[in-house]
């Protein structure tokens, strides 16, 4: 009775993801609210684009864990206070891989590892970790790019401060049909209060409200 009872429980998806994203928070000083602000963010361009439910809550809860993989990066990487050598550089690399593979061990979540894997993959064919190009890049790794990156440059770092939100429009305009997806990117400037909205910071960046700053920049 017992493990019948275990075997159907209904498994609370998001009191499990919120575990793992803590685990990862308490390693990376300054992924620390990170993972949530661009879940949020995913969720919202989800929304907007029209996607249907079962496709948004996918994209959502791989948005969550897009950076589980750096609970295997070592902690003097993730930590380093300036620019990465070459060396450390390939080890932050490998995060998106770290992160597929942890996942793909779960039958409930394995279905999100291709957006986790490739969520560093440029529109252009110039990421990692294979370098895909357009549309082969899975829509969720897509949107998950562009919302990453957002809050990327508007969180500080140790090396340098929060840039504000007019700076970062132009740097994703910029980027639009390189680094993004040309169709989600212009989508996000169009509706671009609605989206930064999401991240619970104000126009200033880091001047934020409620959670710790974090700052990921894109090239990690």
């Amino acid at each position: 009775m017992l493990k019948h009872d275990y075997c159907n429980q209904v498994i609370d998806y998001h009191e499990i993801i919120e575990c793992i994203v803590s685990a990862l928070d308490a390693k990376d000083q300054y992924t620390a609210g990170h993972s949530q602000r661009v879940s949020d963010m995913a969720l919202k361009v989800c929304r907007m684009l029209g996607l249907k439910k079962k496709e948004i809550e996918k994209i959502h809860i791989a948005a969550h864990l897009h950076d589980i993989g750096k609970i295997g990066v070592p902690d003097a990487v993730l930590n380093k206070e300036t620019k990465l050598d070459n060396k450390e550089w390939e080890a932050m690399k490998n995060h998106p891989q770290i992160g597929a593979d942890i996942l793909n061990k779960s039958r409930h979540l394995n279905e999100l590892k291709d957006i986790v894997l490739y969520h560093h993959e440029r529109f252009d064919g110039k990421g990692y970790p294979l370098g895909l190009k357009g549309e082969k890049i899975p829509i969720g790794a897509r949107i998950i790019a562009i919302c990453d990156s957002i809050d990327a440059i508007t969180s500080d770092r140790s090396y340098r401060k929060a840039y504000d939100f007019d700076y970062c429009f132009n740097e994703i305009e910029k980027n639009i049909g390189t680094m993004y997806d040309p169709v989600i990117g212009k989508y996000v400037l169009q509706h671009w209060t609605e989206v930064i909205n999401a991240t619970g910071k104000n126009e200033k960046g880091t001047e934020w409200m409620g959670q710790l700053p974090t700052f990921i920049p894109n090239s990690y």
